[in-house]
């Protein structure tokens, strides 16, 4: 058995405004808040002594390279990101940003919103356009009937609503 791991697919490098707002926000805190801060601890632990057995010494610099590695991740997507701040010409299909009201097979209905990778788990509802459900919606109108295959069977949904302004 090999340990090879195939790479995994490039994400998408689509954001929507506000999802770039956190990142910058994030990225700016981390850079003029955190780092500093840990970077004064760990120069106050090195200034104890042995360096070997020193927890704090230890713990600081872990932290500083997590920091300084999602710097780096952070500004590299930044850089690439295509931010979507103007609507699509046909605002009747769903696209990136679309704000989607689904109602199931049992007549539940529940709020998505297309979005890129890096905003999934920001609010309730975003759904990532490379996850399956996103891949899906895609292209798709109002009436328009999608399917979902999962491993509990097969999933499908009714699209009621496309917005591409937040629901009140």
């Amino acid at each position: 058995m090999s340990r090879y791991r195939p790479p995994s697919p490039p994400k998408s490098n689509y954001l929507t405004a506000e999802g770039e707002t956190r990142l910058r926000q994030e990225l700016d805190f981390l850079w003029r808040d955190e780092r500093p801060k840990v970077t004064q601890q760990v120069s106050e632990a090195a200034a104890l002594g042995d360096r070997s057995e020193n927890a704090e010494y230890i713990y600081g610099k872990k932290r500083l390279r997590e920091i300084d590695r999602r710097v780096r991740y952070l500004r590299k997507r930044l850089e690439d990101a295509t931010v979507v701040k103007a609507l699509p010409s046909d605002t009747s299909k769903i696209y990136f940003g679309a704000w989607i009201e689904l109602e199931d097979s049992d007549g539940d209905t529940s709020l998505y919103r297309i979005v890129g990778p890096d905003e999934v788990g920001d609010k309730p509802g975003y759904v990532s356009m490379d996850a399956p459900l996103g891949r899906a919606l895609l292209g798709k109108q109002v009436d328009d009937e999608i399917v979902i295959v999962t491993p509990g069977g097969r999933d499908r949904y009714y699209v009621t609503a496309i917005r591409y302004t937040m629901p009140a």
